[in-house]
């Protein structure tokens, strides 16, 4: 078998970028299952402008469950797992509860599951080389946090200039029974395994606000040290996320940035024309979150 090394050997003499396209950017989160068809459309030729006017680009996609994922998590609790008297890994006849519980997970999985498949479509519409790589199917977490992640699909993808994509997904957990990992939960892990050059979170917020919703005072930039200052005010989201929002999302990041030093994240808005182009160029857009 081919060594890592090999397997990376193009791809790292490239720069790489993990994109995140979030679930208020594609889908419509205040109506479920509700998907931005023309948005992804229009971000998938943007992907592929980036792509072909910089050729030392490499980039790794991720993206949300929007009002697709968010509205049955919510409402089956998958996140948090089955409760602590269940015990998952035992085969034994199910209460209401353990059933209610996996109907929930499968229902989650489905529907993120289909918000993927519209995403690959604009991908392949706008002829961009692209493979969707499940988490569901092959990563398993330990109380919501990824343990085992073979990641040579993603390796191999990037090596062969295929744009790989993952997204938020139900996940086994060793603890919880069942999980859900966001895409920031398997971008920790990926930035350790592959050491990405860049992290764009792409959304509909122009940037992190001091003072969230009413959006007055922008962060041009947060460190692990100025985040003190600045938390009370960064808020949630305005609409369902089950994954935490806005606040977890730089929290997560900054954890990233202190463990990676040469790591910047952006968080921006690709609501506005061409802002992904740009960023994906190298251009700062947004809030960036470094050490």
């Amino acid at each position: 078998m081919r060594s890592d090394c090999h397997l990376l050997y193009n791809s790292r003499m490239k720069e790489l970028v993990f994109l995140k396209l979030g679930g208020s950017l594609i889908t419509d989160k205040t109506k479920p299952y509700t998907p931005l068809l023309d948005v992804m459309d229009d971000l998938a030729l943007q992907i592929k402008t980036a792509l072909q006017t910089h050729p030392d680009l490499r980039v790794l996609v991720g993206h949300g469950a929007g009002s697709f994922g968010h509205v049955p998590a919510s409402e089956y609790k998958t996140r948090d797992g089955l409760p602590p008297r269940a015990t998952p890994l035992v085969y034994r006849q199910r209460d209401d509860t353990q059933d209610s519980y996996w109907k929930g997970f499968a229902e989650v999985w489905y529907q993120a599951s289909t918000l993927n498949r519209f995403v690959m479509e604009a991908f392949h519409k706008a002829d961009v080389r692209a493979i969707s790589l499940p988490p569901s199917s092959s990563v398993i977490s330990s109380n919501g946090q990824v343990s085992v992640w073979d990641t040579t699909p993603i390796r191999m993808a990037l090596a062969a200039d295929i744009l790989p994509v993952v997204f938020g997904d139900t996940i086994f957990d060793e603890v919880r029974g069942g999980t859900i990992l966001s895409t920031e939960d398997l971008f920790m892990y990926l930035a350790n395994a592959l050491h990405p050059d860049r992290i764009l979170l792409a959304g509909l917020e122009a940037a992190v606000w001091e003072d969230f919703p009413a959006r007055t005072r922008k962060v041009e930039r947060i460190t692990p040290a100025s985040f003190s200052e600045i938390k009370s005010g960064v808020g949630k989201s305005a609409a369902a996320d089950v994954t935490g929002g806005m606040e977890s999302k730089v929290k997560q990041m900054l954890e990233l940035v202190e463990k990676h030093p040469n790591l910047s994240v952006q968080i921006f808005s690709s609501d506005e024309p061409g802002n992904l182009v740009r960023a994906l160029g190298g251009e700062t857009l947004g809030t960036v979150i470094s050490s």
